[in-house]
């Protein structure tokens, strides 16, 4: 049997194989990891919090046949994504907002990690830590969910998160930003062949993503902000001219969850200009 003829064999079963798979998804167990945005939820740098945010426009009780609510919310409330464009004007100005994160980036096989309770996310840390070769996406659960800040009015600037070396030892020293988009079974033009949960994934060796969660509002500690954004925002260009990006989610709802496998979906509004966005969450055991 040539080659060609065993790649069509070996497709066919992983997608007879994922079908069968599909049909007891269900018994999964669903995680949502999102926060409810209440207007006692903390927003970054207040003391008062997110305040009133919904009120109704016509409303039965006053005589309309519908109820219809508007809703004013700052788009880093609560779970939320970042655009590059929320720290490089050059971005914003190009129109990378969230509308262009990729949604393969923020879908698939995730790693929940337990930092060490004492310390912010610093490169030693990141060494201590372990990371598996080949995950793309990791959700760190640190103090912030222990101390239950997203479940304080007030905003905490002492909250855990990466400090600019950290960040930095990230992108520079784990295979994450080395393995390629998934892209679907039928592709078959280049790359490594993986069989991962009844998907035939082409591992493409010149591209890279990555998906990076945190506990509160920031991923970074609040001394850091600035640098630590611009370390994981910066759009990088391969010799292929393949442009990359490391896509933060912050505000994540850790407080059940174990350290561990899991499949990740984050799905954020499709929102033209925006530099960030609410996003719902959830996690599949």
């Amino acid at each position: 049997m040539n080659k060609s003829k065993l790649q069509l064999q070996l497709c066919a079963g992983i997608f007879t194989l994922s079908i069968l798979s599909n049909a007891a998804y269900g018994s999964d167990k669903i995680f949502d990891i999102t926060h409810k945005i209440t207007s006692q939820l903390p927003t970054f740098g207040s003391r008062k919090g997110l305040g009133q945010f919904i009120s109704l426009l016509s409303s039965i009780k006053n005589g309309s046949t519908v109820n219809v609510s508007e809703f004013k919310l700052g788009t880093h409330t609560g779970t939320h994504v970042d655009a590059p464009s929320h720290f490089f004007q050059k971005y914003y100005e190009q129109g990378f907002d969230v509308s262009t994160l990729s949604l393969q980036t923020l879908n698939g096989p995730a790693l929940v990690v337990d930092v060490p309770r004492n310390k912010n996310i610093t490169a030693e840390v990141m060494k201590s830590l372990k990371i598996p070769r080949g995950v793309r996406r990791v959700l760190f659960k640190t103090l912030n969910t222990d101390r239950r800040l997203m479940h304080k009015t007030e905003f905490a600037s002492d909250f855990t998160g990466f400090k600019e070396d950290g960040a930095q030892w990230l992108v520079d020293n784990t295979d994450i930003k080395l393995v390629g988009k998934i892209l679907h079974f039928y592709s078959l033009t280049r790359g490594t062949f993986l069989c991962h949960r009844f998907k035939l994934i082409v591992l493409p060796t010149h591209s890279s993503v990555l998906t990076v969660g945190l506990d509160y509002l920031s991923v970074s500690a609040y001394v850091d902000a600035a640098p630590t954004h611009h370390i994981f925002l910066r759009k990088r260009v391969t010799n292929s001219e393949v442009s990359l990006e490391i896509v933060l989610v912050e505000g994540l709802n850790l407080g059940d969850i174990k350290p561990g496998k899991y499949t990740v979906h984050c799905l954020p509004l499709r929102m033209v200009g925006a530099d960030g966005c609410p996003t719902r969450c959830i996690l599949i055991a």
